[in-house]
């Protein structure tokens, strides 16, 4: 027995070592269950996401190819006819300008306002919260309940601000200020403006309150004065924040449709539609259901171009800082 011991260990002959045990089946079994487990929180969302969203825009382009009668009955594959017919309205290039300049000059403006009002609202003083209340009133208001009621006050006969501006001396006779093109546009970007500022300035004041204030303590020991730390530091870190706001701004700004639809219906004539409200009258009122679907196929390529440009441009600053 001790020769055949030192013989094995001698040729280094080795016992095989002992296989693990299989897994039973039904541990096999909970073990797949638990790996499927994230499905049950995630399918509800991604089939709300693919109900209400992906279906919807693949409903849009399939009819942006399809030919639709004037009753809405689909008379087969149109190719791309619905998209030359589009560009080749007369309206179109005028659209799609006004509907440049007012997302950008409604943004714009909105941020700027809002950066002024997350900075007020971020400051101690009395009345504070009441004034933060205040605030989300025309956020909580429906939109085309305020595009309503500041038509009304634009009105010639009976508008509050005509009145208003006759009582103080700046006007002599009242104006009808929705009947010309560019006082209709400058008014119904004042009310998006409007309605767009109490969200604009919640998100920046919620990005104002996440900055330490040592960051401030040391900027005021280093000899900063209100205006270099403004710059330096809460611009800076306030991007994230003014990054959301601008997002969320841009796509609300460019499918507007309630307040341009409530104060003057794009007109006179074509004169203040944008998009939206332009593919809305290729629908119903041209009965151009397909030529309709393309202007909105256009108008979902133009929300997703300028968010991916702003996104591109705010990496690119990102990463040269």
């Amino acid at each position: 027995m001790a020769v055949h011991d030192v013989t094995a260990s001698a040729t280094g002959a080795e016992h095989p070592a002992p296989e693990a045990p299989a897994q039973s089946p039904p541990r096999r079994r909970r073990r797949n269950w638990r790996a499927l487990e994230p499905l049950l929180w995630l399918g509800p969302a991604t089939l709300l996401i693919l109900t209400m969203v992906v279906w919807p825009i693949i409903e849009m382009i399939r009819t942006s190819l399809t030919k639709v009668s004037s009753t809405g009955l689909s008379e087969g594959f149109a190719g791309l006819r619905n998209y030359t017919d589009l560009f080749a309205e007369g309206d179109l290039p005028g659209v799609l300008l006004r509907t440049l300049v007012w997302v950008i000059g409604v943004v714009t403006v909105t941020i700027l306002v809002s950066l002024a009002l997350a900075q007020l609202l971020n400051a101690s003083f009395p009345g504070r919260r009441l004034v933060r209340w205040a605030m989300i009133v025309p956020w909580a208001s429906s939109v085309l309940m305020t595009a309503l009621i500041w038509r009304w006050m634009l009105n010639n006969f009976y508008g509050v601000i005509n009145r208003l501006l006759m009582d103080i001396g700046v006007l002599d006779a009242p104006v009808n200020w929705l009947a010309h093109p560019g006082q209709a546009l400058a008014a119904m970007m004042g009310v998006a403006v409007f309605v767009s500022l109490p969200f604009t300035s919640f998100v920046l004041l919620a990005g104002l309150q996440s900055i330490p204030g040592e960051v401030y303590e040391a900027a005021r020991v280093d000899g900063a004065g209100p205006v270099r730390a403004y710059l330096a530091i809460t611009l800076p870190l306030l991007r994230p924040s003014l990054v959301v706001a601008a997002i969320i701004n841009v796509i609300n700004v460019f499918n507007s449709f309630p307040i341009i639809w409530a104060m003057t219906r794009g007109g006179p004539g074509f004169s203040t539609d944008t998009t939206t409200t332009y593919l809305y009258k290729l629908a119903f009122d041209n009965q151009s259901v397909g030529e309709s679907a393309a202007m909105a196929v256009v108008n979902f390529g133009l929300v997703l171009a300028v968010v991916l440009v702003y996104l591109r441009v705010v990496r690119r600053q990102e990463d040269t800082a």
